[in-house]
């Protein structure tokens, strides 16, 4: 079994290797990347591969995204200390623990906080358990349910992400972004042409942007592909 140390730093050449490729640029989610142990939230399986840039399966047809579209889609999000974040499609809880680093950091007192819903219950477990054993759970909720419909309950949100790709932009999570509020989403077809999009709510006004092409599983949900399990 590879040590503590080898991780970190297999992590940390894994961070240095995305800035020089132009993949993050945000000093705040480099050092989010450098302290979230990726091993941590895979299956024992697959710690071995957790700094190998791609993404690894974690069970029930859902991956966990590859190392620089964690970067990217953080660094599009504009994350800052005390905003409230929505996750959907939690996967395992890495990429939730990587934003509470940036927005509820421990030293300097902010009280950002991210909730992170995923529609799979074995997944939401395996979330749960891995925010709570890396120290994450109390600057990250993980939930049951399905995340097209949002989280009214903890609305309004200053960010949302979403990591899956949905056929359109899921209304719910427009009315439950802040006024001047961002969301990133894949948007496309089921498995191939899709585009990672970001949404800039300033009244009622939408700026959507394009990020360039991607490939995620599907978001499902009532706002989703309606695909088997």
């Amino acid at each position: 079994m590879k040590s503590d140390r080898g991780f970190s730093e297999e992590r940390a050449q894994a961070v240095d290797r995305l800035v020089t490729l132009g993949y993050l640029r945000s000093r705040d989610v480099m050092r989010a990347m450098k302290t979230v142990p990726r091993e941590d939230f895979l299956p024992v399986a697959l710690r071995r591969q957790a700094y190998v840039d791609t993404p690894l399966t974690i069970g029930y047809g859902q991956t966990i995204s590859a190392l620089h579209m964690v970067a990217m889609m953080a660094d599009a999000l504009d994350l800052a200390a005390g905003q409230t974040i929505l996750e959907v499609g939690g996967g395992s809880g890495y990429h939730a623990a990587v934003i509470a680093e940036v927005v509820a950091p421990l030293s300097g007192g902010h009280v950002g906080h991210v909730y992170s819903v995923e529609i799979v219950p074995e997944l939401a477990r395996f979330a749960q358990e891995n925010l709570r054993r890396a120290g994450y759970a109390g600057r990250v909720t993980a939930l049951l349910g399905d995340g097209s419909l949002g989280l009214a309950e903890s609305a309004p949100y200053d960010r949302i992400m979403v990591a899956a790709a949905a056929p359109g932009i899921p209304g719910p999570l427009l009315d439950q972004l802040v006024d001047g509020g961002v969301l990133v989403i894949p948007v496309g077809d089921l498995y191939f042409f899709q585009e990672l999009v970001r949404v800039r709510k300033e009244g009622p006004q939408l700026r959507r942007e394009s990020l360039g092409g991607v490939a995620f599983v599907p978001l499902r949900g009532e706002h989703g592909w309606r695909t088997g399990r």
